[in-house]
């Protein structure tokens, strides 16, 4: 016998949580996140993203979004970068210096004053994330979290945060919501005039 709820009922129910979650979402916390990044684009600095697992997919797909959707022909193109897309640079800096490294290592040879960091993480307690944060506040770099559940660690470190909030472990619906919102900031970028 299958006890299993129906496929199309648990789809639903699916829906309606990230419905919830999104109707919830702080706009003005979303507003303030796309002023800093476009205040980035005028002064030439750059964003760079971070993440792990899901949220390294999102780093790089937030990257992606920003240097090519949010930076179309005939304005000022995003200096946007993904710490989690080199596997030989990210692997040698685990093996040598360790996993929650990773992030920093790359910020130390890379980040200048004014740029952004932006960490993505669904608990806000990646020990990595939230050391390349720290670095951010520390040398004069600008410190973004975007998290889930409690907002974590990196809620509370970071200048600004994005914060979904939610049941703790209900990783899906956060990370879901974490891609409409690079989404919507790179769509609205991209029809920016700075």
């Amino acid at each position: 016998m299958n006890d299993r709820t129906p496929a199309g009922d648990y789809a639903l129910r699916y829906v309606e949580r990230l419905v919830q979650l999104l109707h919830r979402m702080d706009c003005e916390a979303v507003s303030r996140v796309i002023e800093i990044f476009s205040k980035a684009r005028s002064s030439g600095n750059t964003l760079f993203f971070l993440g792990n697992g899901g949220s390294a997919a999102t780093a790089a797909h937030f990257a992606n979004d920003m240097g090519v959707c949010a930076s179309p022909e005939g304005q000022v193109p995003f200096r946007a970068l993904s710490l989690t897309t080199n596997n030989a640079f990210i692997t040698c800096l685990a093996n040598d210096f360790g996993y929650e490294t990773i992030f920093v290592r790359q910020l130390r040879n890379l980040m200048r004053p004014g740029d952004v960091v932006v960490g993505i993480s669904a608990s806000g307690n990646s020990p990595n994330a939230v050391k390349a944060l720290e670095y951010a506040n520390d040398n004069n770099g600008i410190s973004v979290a975007i998290v889930g559940f409690d907002g974590g660690v990196m809620k509370k470190i970071a200048a600004h945060a994005i914060h979904v909030e939610s049941e703790k472990g209900e990783y899906g619906p956060v990370e879901d919501v974490h891609m409409v919102l690079d989404h919507l900031i790179s769509l609205y970028l991209a029809s920016a005039k700075d």
